[in-house]
């Protein structure tokens, strides 16, 4: 299907990012996200914007997804039961007709609910990517147990298993024994109180858990304390034998355990961190990862996109939105994928909109 074009003179890159008014852009009040709740938000002249934008011979790409990232996960989400009601047809399906490759599969994850996207990543991690340590790892262990439940009870829904018979099914030993912790959500609640005695104690069984008999001790640990005494327990590790808790999991642990364990130890030190070097990480793969790259800033976009960018800035030296804006862009001058990789960067460049006003330095 033809698509067409808001400015015929100009580069995809150019079109895209004229489009958007990057400087304008503001976090979200309230939190350390990139994208509002659209104050003029109307969803019967949305519904209106999209019916005239896949009406006749080609698809407006960009009023499509001018509309869904200019609008929070609640607001598309009500954009979707206004069409239904006016049209009688279910709108992601009535969009998936209209679009294609990268540009369909980012509207669908735009579209659906959250609990649903994580649910369709951890399955596809679990049983076709291979994925299980990465982005497993990720979506377990960096949900809030509210939105947990909810992934776990769609997963239920959608591929009716247990997602915990697949991760047994799929997976193995200690990995297998963290997801399956996780899953179950049993991370303790911080009280405010610290207990210098538990964390001792954690120190001194991480210290002596040297044997194959002992990978429990690890599970536990890292899957049931919580975050602030986690954090306290790894600080105080290095005091303690001179050197980084990662440098002991790597010397006892092999393979997708290691990777697991590496991961949600850079979770609980600093998670906005974790997911700077995840989209660096995708971003320097010989095609960049676009599966990576739409479900991290599409599901931190809401809560902590901000802090994301700060932390790459500062451990890699320039902004993400450059890095993206230079990576991307430069494929756009020869990948087959071009046009459905514009979708990506558009999304990417509106839920970057501070990198110029916050983050300047």
């Amino acid at each position: 299907m033809s698509v067409t074009h808001g400015k015929m003179g100009l580069s995809l890159t150019q079109e895209i990012l004229s489009h958007l008014g990057l400087a304008n852009k503001t976090a979200a009040w309230g939190t350390l996200g990139t994208l509002r709740t659209f104050l003029s938000f109307s969803a019967d002249k949305d519904v209106q914007r999209l019916l005239k934008a896949i009406a006749g011979q080609g698809v407006d790409r960009i009023a499509i997804l001018d509309v869904l990232t200019n609008r929070s996960r609640e607001q598309r989400q009500l954009i979707s039961r206004a069409f239904h009601e006016r049209t009688q047809q279910d709108l992601l399906k009535s969009l998936q007709a209209a679009l294609s490759g990268n540009l369909e599969r980012i509207v669908v994850a735009l579209l659906q609910p959250a609990a649903h996207l994580d649910a369709r990543e951890l399955r596809t991690a679990l049983k076709g990517s291979g994925s299980a340590e990465d982005v497993a790892l990720e979506i377990l262990a960096t949900r809030t147990p509210p939105q947990l439940q909810e992934c776990l009870a769609v997963y239920k829904h959608n591929f009716q298993v247990d997602a915990a018979e697949d991760i047994k099914s799929e997976t193995r030993g200690i990995l297998r024994d963290l997801l399956l912790a996780l899953a179950k959500g049993g991370r303790e609640a911080y009280t405010g109180i610290i207990d210098y005695n538990l964390a001792a104690q954690d120190i001194q069984a991480l210290k002596q858990a040297e044997g194959p008999s002992t990978e429990r001790t690890w599970v536990l640990v890292f899957t049931q304390r919580n975050p602030e005494h986690l954090v306290r327990v790894l600080n105080q590790y290095q005091w303690y034998t001179g050197h980084e808790l990662e440098k002991t999991v790597r010397a006892r642990f092999h393979g997708a355990a290691c990777v697991a364990l590496l991961n949600l130890a850079s979770v609980i030190r600093n998670t906005p961190l974790y997911f700077a070097d995840k989209l660096h990480q995708a971003l320097q793969e010989t095609e960049p990862n676009y599966q990576a790259l739409m479900r991290i800033l599409i599901s931190r976009s809401e809560t902590d996109l901000l802090s994301i960018r700060a932390e790459f800035r500062k451990k890699f030296g320039k902004s993400l939105y450059s890095s993206l804006q230079v990576r991307l862009g430069w494929f756009l001058t020869w990948s087959p994928r071009a046009s459905s990789f514009t979708s990506t960067l558009h999304t990417v460049g509106h839920i970057h909109g501070l990198e110029n006003s916050w983050v300047s330095g």
